[in-house]
């Protein structure tokens, strides 16, 4: 290992040991996780980040933070796309605080995986719910409903009656329902026991932190009450009353806007989510306006900024609201080389779904695989151990010549990150870098010289270019191998089988493993994928090292749906039982999210006692459909989750499967 800052490092194995290893030893990550970078693995699962640990060391990436692992809504019969034949919030849904679910894996899966990151000197952070619960009572666990204290009513807040409206209202803020999602009463101790041994639980299986999700609707110690007699002590105990809990990195997501009480959120838990300066960034980055204007301030007032998680964006805002479709791949990394060589805040890279794009938000549209190569581009590793490097170093930041589409972060006379948006920008700047030679550590070959407060390059930075040049604590390593999919690749497939072609760099030979029998493949080499059994996913797994032995690793899964078509006109008939309503509707829907009507859909007609039938009123491609007796509080509708194939003339009825 270097040396340099080397209080800023930790051991993270070597050859012999299994631990990530670079050409003079092991990985410098940060010691702790506010000192480096964390990676958002968003719906990857256990098994796929403890074979990924190798790929997010030689990144640059102090720690991963999962999806929540707590027992969860299992929805769509346990469907597994992102979005369609499942759901990624189902695990934002809890039916118990115990480790495991049906997304991300078991309790011993997580166990493994955490002893697996500490191989390679990686922590581990756990996304988790406090807050609330499934809004499918059924589905809730005895045990959860005992620890509320016996009842729904003890559960939840006497507020949890009615949802959110005025957001400025603190006490409605912290009691009422949120998105529908019943609200916990987190106050009553017996809740906060019993959450606490999941906490605990998670530490003892090696975690090294926690991100509270919906944290402003918790309340902090002054805020109003019901009077049930109990106090707002949920922040106190969950960041006091836990195992080792003076080393545990715990922030909470307090999405700025009405009434959040920031400061209040970071001086009690610990830290906070900034999601206004996420959103700054996203504007400069994608208008080419990198003023220090526009980047500089966190827009967090007075608030230390020391104690923020930063990022370019999270999973919500990537799936809510529209600011993605303004960021390419690009637009992301030029964002995230300005939040993490900065010496404030601590940043978050969110990764995307696997090869996500503007025209399709989900890409492999699969929970359980990692997400799309960005984490690995050069851009960000060189960055993240930038950041390692330049622990302790003060930051100024500047647009040399004026120019508001360059900006440039000095690390006191140690490094500089340069970040291009337009264009190409030609090297006269002054700095405070101290004198001599440096080479860009993302391309590995421009060489920049500094004399007497000058920074120049014989070449010019070309346009969304990020520079990376420091000397003192740079580690050399040997670029790692790489595996995937062309770029063109269809993730969903009809027939009985389709053609894979494979990539691989960096890397003489790679391994792939289908249908239990492993192969090697060369880049540009094709594998035909079969139609597996009915309800499964083709699973495809490649594997390669580089030349010293560093492994990389990928998981493609294939879906293979009967593509059909409902033409308008057509006409299906349901049977009803007899103890249904006679208010029947046919609920008729798509994967692109269409509909044919808000739930319950439409009216079905009446043919005779006990049989209805409703006729299509517009063409549909693959279109699903459930029947209901309407929207009371005693409906019933069939299937209970994921709809039937629809099929012109068909009599549907429940006695069959």
């Amino acid at each position: 290992m270097l040396t340099g800052t080397a209080a800023a490092f930790t051991g993270c194995g070597n050859a012999s040991n299994g631990g990530a290893t670079a050409d003079g030893g092991s990985f410098q990550l940060a010691k702790n996780v506010a000192d480096g970078a964390i990676l958002q693995a968003f719906s990857w699962d256990f098994q796929t980040i403890k074979k990924s640990m190798a790929d997010i060391a030689a990144a640059g990436f102090t720690t991963v933070q999962t999806s929540p692992i707590n027992a969860c809504l299992e929805g769509e019969d346990g469907g597994m796309e992102l979005y369609g034949d499942g759901k990624w919030y189902y695990h934002y849904q809890p039916t118990d605080f115990k480790i495991g679910n049906y997304q991300l894996g078991t309790r011993d899966e997580f166990k493994a995986m955490c002893e697996e990151a500490d191989k390679y000197g990686i922590k581990v952070l756990v996304d988790v719910i406090a807050n609330h619960t499934t809004p499918q009572l059924d589905k809730v666990s005895e045990d959860l409903v005992k620890a509320g204290g016996g009842s729904f009513d003890t559960l939840f807040h006497q507020n949890n009656t009615k949802d959110i409206n005025n957001w400025d209202d603190r006490l409605e803020c912290t009691t009422a329902k949120m998105g529908g999602l019943p609200d916990i009463n987190t106050e009553r101790p017996s809740f906060q026991d019993y959450f606490l041994n999941f906490i605990n639980d998670c530490i003892a299986c090696g975690a090294d932190g926690f991100r509270y999700d919906t944290a402003k609707h918790i309340g902090l110690p002054d805020d109003p009450k019901e009077d049930d007699g109990f106090k707002n002590n949920f922040w106190e105990r969950v960041t006091t009353e836990i195992d080792n809990a003076k080393n545990m990195f715990i922030y909470g997501e307090v999405l700025q806007g009405g009434n959040d009480r920031l400061d209040d959120y970071i001086n009690t838990i610990g830290r906070t989510t900034s999601s206004t300066y996420g959103s700054k960034i996203r504007s400069a980055v994608s208008g080419n306006f990198i003023d220090t204007s526009a980047v500089s301030d966190y827009w967090i007032g007075s608030s230390d900024p020391s104690r923020i998680v930063t990022w370019v964006e999270s999973h919500d805002n990537y799936i809510n609201d529209s600011s993605w479709q303004s960021l390419d791949n690009d637009h992301v990394i030029l964002g995230w080389a300005i939040i993490t060589a900065r010496k404030d805040g601590t940043p978050l890279f969110f990764s995307r779904p696997y090869m996500s794009s503007w025209e399709n938000i989900w890409g492999m549209n699969r929970i359980g695989a990692q997400g799309d190569d960005m984490y690995k581009d050069k851009r960000v590793s060189a960055v993240n151990f930038f950041r390692t490097a330049m622990n302790g170093e003060e930051e100024n930041l500047v647009n040399p010549n004026l120019d508001s589409t360059v900006l440039m972060i000095e690390r006191g006379k140690k490094g500089v990150v340069i970040v291009n948006t337009s264009g190409e920008a030609e090297v006269n700047y002054e700095t405070s870098l101290a004198d001599g030679t440096y080479t860009d550590r993302v391309d590995g070959k421009t060489v920049y010289t500094v004399k007497g407060g000058k920074l120049t390059c014989e070449s010019k930075i070309p346009e969304n270019a990020v520079v990376v040049l420091y000397n003192d604590g740079y580690q050399e390593h040997t670029p790692a191998a790489n595996v995937g999919v062309a770029d063109d690749t269809a993730f969903i497939a009809s027939g009985d089988s389709t053609e894979l072609k494979l990539t691989l760099e960096n890397a003489e030979t790679g391994t792939y493993t289908y249908n239990g029998e492993s192969k090697t493949f060369k880049n540009g080499d094709t594998l035909t994928v079969k139609k597996p059994a009915k309800g499964e996913v083709a699973v495809v797994e490649l594997t390669a090292e580089n030349e010293k032995g560093n492994p990389t690793y990928e998981r493609v899964e294939i879906t293979f749906r009967e593509n059909y078509k409902v033409e308008k006109g057509a006409k299906v008939y349901f049977e009803k039982p007899a103890d249904w309503g006679d208010d029947i509707h046919a609920y008729i829907y798509d994967i692109d999210e269409n509909e044919n009507k808000v739930w319950p859909g439409k009216e079905m007609t009446k043919e005779s006692d006990g049989v209805y039938s409703y006729t299509i009123e517009r063409n549909w491609d693959n279109p699903l459909i459930i029947f209901n007796d309407g929207d009371s509080v005693d409906s019933v509708q069939y299937p209970e989750s994921k709809g039937l194939k629809v099929e012109p003339d068909k009599t549907y009825t429940i006695k069959e499967d």
